[in-house]
């Protein structure tokens, strides 16, 4: 057996003879640590001691309220000199020189010499003052005694003792002598603690004026997050931005810089200020440095927005409040107001608010739209909130297709004519044949209004949120044609292109909501052909400009730089039907989020307005049609309808199967079972019962024929 390694056992229990005997290896004790040197161990506790955070509190509240007593000190002292001399007024003269604003500096140069004027007039006065005073005290000082005297005139007469006659007098003298030993006493512990209050007094001052150095403050005065932006932050957060040019310009001017800005705005929950660049210094040397212009402004990167308005070298800084981007906007007026209503010409949807608290409205007359973003950011919501505005417009029809599926546009079954629900490629191929449809729609109006151009339609607006799909489906027609693509062969490529090309001579608009825009999913044709164009946050710069278009992000918009799900709703949008500041491309709006339940109530207000909408909803085209069936589909709860409307309907609902029908094919199946079309006000109608009673006698014979 090795050393140190020794058999072990119970003493009383021998081991069992097919087991082999349990071993301990005994380990040699280790070596003693060597003792840390004196030395060593002082250091570390002087460094402990020094850095110990009672310690900096200790250092820091001495600096404190000592730089408080030094620095309140010069404080009066500069408003003593500003308040004896015309310095002040000088240096405002020189600010409004510095500033270009030579009528501000005229003014002040008129109060310069007003108050130069007054103080010689007080000069000249305290001249002759001393022997005017004097005349005063002596003429004073003789009333006061003569008075003196006649009262103890008055009492002597009235006690009979002469000795009166200087009582009141005496009795001053002994009043005076007391005030005279009150301040000998007073007097020498005023001279000791008079130099104590007179440092209290600057302390006071300085500690208002927070006359310290930031490291020294306390806690909650040394943060600085929300500090209030004045001119003087904001030219050293310009300062110090890293732009050489920049820096040199800011040092060499004679005013440090003050002549760049203009005035700082109050602007919603913000301020705004336009900064005119020294020459040399491009602005988007400025716009590529957001995130550390914001930190030198103590604020967050999504806190400040640069813009580039119309005039040359000159950037737009809307700075928010710190932390007011982060609350809510609070509802939409569509929620808080049930007597709302939408005019589809002339008015405009409550979509939001803007960065400066104005509500955001947008108006949709003949404009297309497409609103982009990444998943889960808002794009239904905001989609939604414009449509649900819209339907309060009883006159504007839609045709929508949701390819998410997941009941978001529910609320539109009665409002919709056509509801397509769904992510499968059978959903999209539904989709397309529905925009297909509204082209064919947007050629009838087209060819009537050249034929009567007095003609007006309904307003038809065709929705596909989540329109990437479609893009990207990989299905093909009987004739070979794909579905998706970005290609002139793409059915719903080509159906897009053209309602973008026509559709809003006769109003016919479409709108789609997409995710994530790429040149596959979002082709550079159908995104340029949106009249409205919004993005929430994007994944990058490229993707922001194919959401927007390059002029509008050259120009400052920037939906890549939103945060992915804190910034919920926010929109940057680019479009001539929404008020945008003078000289900006696009605008940030703040969306107003609708709720189910509460979309459903406004729902069901719009359906109030119409006329029993039957929904058409997609249904699958391989299936055997039953005609007579969907005539009784088509026209819904609806007493009669016109035949030009069912067929148009039933061209919906199927347009492979009802292409060909026209007035004399669905007379023909009425007639087939003992009905016919029938005239109201001389037109041509369809009733329900007339239907009803037809599928009635169809399912009667059915069942005679059975039996037999």
């Amino acid at each position: 057996m090795s050393e140190n390694v020794v058999p072990f056992h119970k003493p009383t229990d021998p081991p069992a003879p097919d087991t082999a005997p349990t071993v301990l290896t005994v380990v040699p004790d280790a070596p003693p640590a060597r003792p840390v040197p004196l030395w060593v161990r002082s250091g570390r506790a002087i460094k402990t001691g020094v850095t110990h955070e009672k310690t900096r509190a200790t250092v820091r509240a001495a600096a404190r309220h000592s730089l408080y007593t030094f620095n309140g000190g010069r404080i009066v002292a500069r408003r003593t000199w500003d308040g004896r001399t015309g310095s002040r007024y000088e240096r405002m003269i020189r600010a409004a020189e510095a500033a270009g604003n030579l009528e501000a500096a005229e003014e002040w140069e008129e109060r310069l010499q007003r108050f130069r004027a007054a103080r010689h007039h007080r000069r000249m006065d305290l001249l002759h003052s001393p022997v005017e005073a004097a005349k005063g005290v002596a003429v004073g000082a003789g009333m006061s005694i003569g008075v003196l005297v006649a009262l103890g005139v008055v009492m002597a007469i009235n006690t009979g003792h002469v000795g009166d006659v200087i009582t009141p007098l005496s009795a001053t003298v002994d009043f005076i002598a007391l005030l005279i030993r009150i301040v000998q006493v007073v007097w020498g512990p005023a001279l000791t603690i008079g130099p104590f209050l007179a440092l209290l007094a600057l302390w006071s001052v300085g500690r208002k004026q927070h006359a310290a150095p930031a490291w020294a403050l306390p806690a909650n005065v040394r943060g600085s997050e929300g500090e209030p932006i004045t001119p003087s932050i904001v030219v050293k957060a310009l300062r110090d931005l890293g732009v050489p040019a920049l820096a040199r310009a800011i040092k060499e001017m004679g005013d440090a810089g003050a002549s760049m800005l203009g005035p700082i705005r109050i602007a919603g929950c913000g301020v705004e200020v336009d900064v005119t660049l020294p020459s040399g210094v491009a602005t988007n040397e400025v716009q590529n440095k957001r995130r550390k212009l914001a930190e030198n402004l103590t604020r967050h990167e999504h806190e400040v927005f640069i813009t580039i308005p119309e005039a040359a070298r000159t950037v737009r800084l809307w700075i928010a409040d710190s932390g007011a981007l982060d609350e809510p906007i609070g509802p939409s007026p569509l929620v808080t107001d049930e007597t709302l209503t939408a005019n589809y010409k002339t008015g405009r949807a409550p979509w939001g608010q803007d960065l400066r608290g104005d509500a955001a409205e947008l108006s949709v007359y003949q404009r297309h739209l497409l609103v982009t973003g990444l998943s889960n950011q808002g794009k239904t919501a905001a989609l939604r909130a414009l449509a649900l505005w819209l339907a309060l417009d009883r006159t504007v029809q839609f045709w929508i297709a949701d390819l998410k599926g997941v009941g978001d546009w529910a609320p539109f079954d009665g409002i919709a004519k056509v509801l397509i629900e769904g992510p499968s490629d059978s959903h999209c191929i539904q989709a397309t044949e529905m925009v297909e449809d509204a082209v064919e729609e947007m050629n009838r109006r087209i060819e009537a209004v050249r034929k009567d151009p007095s003609l007006a339609f309904p307003p038809l607006i065709v929705l596909v949120d989540e329109a990437q799909k479609a893009f990207m489906c990989p299905a093909k027609g009987e004739d070979g044609r794909p579905y998706g693509g970005a290609k002139a062969t793409s059915r719903y490529f080509m159906a897009v292109r053209e309602i973008h090309n026509q559709g809003r001579a006769v109003d016919v608009l479409m709108w789609q909501g997409t995710q994530d825009p790429t040149d596959q999913n979002l082709p550079k044709l159908v995104r340029e052909g949106a009249h409205t164009r919004a993005s929430l946050v994007v994944g990058t710069e490229s993707q922001a400009e194919m959401a927007l278009g390059a002029k509008a992000v050259n120009a400052g918009a920037a939906p890549h730089l939103l945060r992915q799900g804190l910034d919920k709703g926010t929109l940057v949008v680019a479009s001539d039907g929404i008020a945008i500041p003078a000289g900006q491309s696009s605008i940030t709006v703040r969306t107003h989020f609708i709720d189910d339940e509460p979309a459903a109530e406004i729902a069901a207000r719009a359906k109030a307005l119409r006329d029993g909408v039957a929904t058409l909803h997609a249904i699958d085209r391989t299936e055997e049609r039953d005609p007579l069936a969907d005539v009784a589909a088509v026209i819904g709860d609806a007493a009669r309808m016109r035949t030009d409307e069912v067929l148009k309907r039933l061209h919906a609902l199927d347009t492979a199967v009802y292409r060909e029908w026209n007035n004399i094919r669905l007379k023909r199946l009425l007639e087939e079972h003992g009905e016919e079309p029938k005239k109201s006000h001389g037109v041509m109608v369809v009733r329900r019962d007339d239907v009803a009673r037809a599928l009635a006698n169809r399912d009667a014979d059915g069942s005679a024929s059975a039996s037999q």
